[in-house]
């Protein structure tokens, strides 16, 4: 029996990793032009770090994390999300000794055990940035307009951007006693799995896609109408930045995040393309977490892009694979062995050459020219090699021309802009 790959963590492969490395590229070009440095962190942490950042009583801690005890004993945990790592690593190495603002962003794979479904595998990639040492709400905003410049150099239009308020520790016990009082009254309307949380992590009812559960909570208390005056007046100045930067925006009073480190704004980019995982990107801030795992108190901001998803919204529009700019067709052994120099040096100049490996005749080599989709072959035979010129055919109109053979790489350079 062969082995197969584990249920919901997929193969990227070529014809498709194009894609990812375009919105992979565009990333590190539009992060960098905000100030952004790139960060990379291991993918096993210690489950501490996730517990404390993300919450016990949440999803995430509770059914789908990795887990395993290491020969030492030590509990670790595969990374489910990419803030609480970027955070210990800030901490660890002190980067807020560096200097009073720190943007940072990631790119990788995050671990979840959950039903494989279209847009959520058990692998999953994201993108995200964080920014750490800025309260402003103009920082909230600033993030908000860098993921709308990615969006639409990434070419994907069809998402809108929904922002909400959390609250803080001052304002938010009082609202969370409240709603825990308000779903009493309607516990036997809820699912299972919100009667089992709505005292544990109330505000996560308000999320819950069982169609009961909604209909249940649609009068629910809203958060943003239980702000303190900080954060009232934090929310609508990030409404007002937002306005002036010209970014549109709407105001969804139930959407709540699934961690424990959210406050004040929270935000998401959703789709109507993916069904019920129409969330492509989300984030907010989380002013208290650095401090929580054990480092100064600064504000932060940051969110997550699902790549998967993006990569599904790119559909048809995906970026073709690279194709070869010379097919060198050879006859003989003698050109065959020429060819192979010719491969290699153009390849060292950086020219795309490839060329037949088994020996096969000029129409057999002449469709694998084709299949690649090279722009260009050149034939070489016992005449080329006693010339040292031979035919460069371009392959979009089989026209041709003559060319020499120690000159290639210059008039491929010409015809190739």
């Amino acid at each position: 029996m062969s082995i197969t790959a584990i249920k919901g963590m997929n193969d990227i492969l070529p014809g498709e990793v194009e894609t990812w490395q375009f919105l992979e590229g565009k990333a590190r070009e539009v992060f960098g032009c905000y100030g952004f440095s790139e960060c990379r962190t291991p993918v096993v942490e210690k489950t501490e770090l996730f517990c404390r950042s993300i919450g016990e009583t949440t999803d995430i801690v509770e059914k789908e994390m990795y887990t395993f005890a290491d020969k030492s004993d030590n509990s670790l945990t595969l990374r489910p999300e990419g803030t609480a790592p970027v955070m210990r690593s800030f901490i660890q190495h002190k980067l807020y000794n560096l200097d009073p603002v720190s943007k940072l962003y990631y790119l990788g794979p995050m671990f979840r055990y959950e039903r494989p479904q279209k847009g959520r595998y058990r692998q999953f990639h994201q993108i995200g940035a964080e920014v750490i040492g800025v309260e402003d709400p103009k920082i909230d905003a600033q993030v908000l307009a860098m993921l709308d410049r990615y969006f639409r150099e990434i070419g994907i239009d069809a998402v809108s951007l929904q922002i909400n308020s959390l609250g803080c520790p001052e304002c938010r016990p009082a609202y969370r006693q409240q709603l825990i009082e308000y779903l009493e009254t309607r516990l036997s309307s809820l699912c299972g799995e919100c009667q089992r949380r709505y005292q544990s992590n109330p505000l996560r009812v308000l999320d819950c896609k069982v169609e009961g559960c909604k209909q249940a909570t649609c009068d629910a208390p809203a958060v943003i109408e239980h702000l303190c005056e900080h954060c009232d007046s934090h929310f609508n100045k990030v409404k007002n930045h937002l306005q002036t930067l010209q970014i549109p925006f709407t105001v969804n009073s139930r959407m709540v995040r699934g961690l424990d480190y959210y406050v004040r704004t929270t935000f998401e980019l959703v789709t109507d393309q993916l069904g019920s995982q129409n969330a492509v990107a989300a984030g907010g801030r989380y002013d208290g977490l650095v401090q929580s795992l054990g480092g100064p108190a600064l504000p932060g901001i940051g969110f997550a892009i699902g790549v998967e998803r993006l990569v599904l919204m790119k559909g048809a529009d995906q970026i073709a694979p690279e194709v070869p700019d010379l097919f060198l067709a050879a006859m003989g052994d003698a050109a065959v062995d020429q060819a192979f120099v010719l491969m290699s040096r153009l390849q060292s100049q950086g020219v795309r050459a490839e060329m037949d490996y088994q020996g096969k005749g000029l129409k057999a080599q002449m469709r694998r020219a084709n299949k690649l989709g090279a722009r260009f072959t050149l034939i070489l035979g016992e005449n080329e090699l006693q010339t040292g010129r031979a035919q460069l055919k371009k392959m979009a109109d089989s026209s041709q021309q003559e060319v020499s053979l120690e000159g290639l790489a210059e008039t491929l350079a010409g015809q190739l802009k």
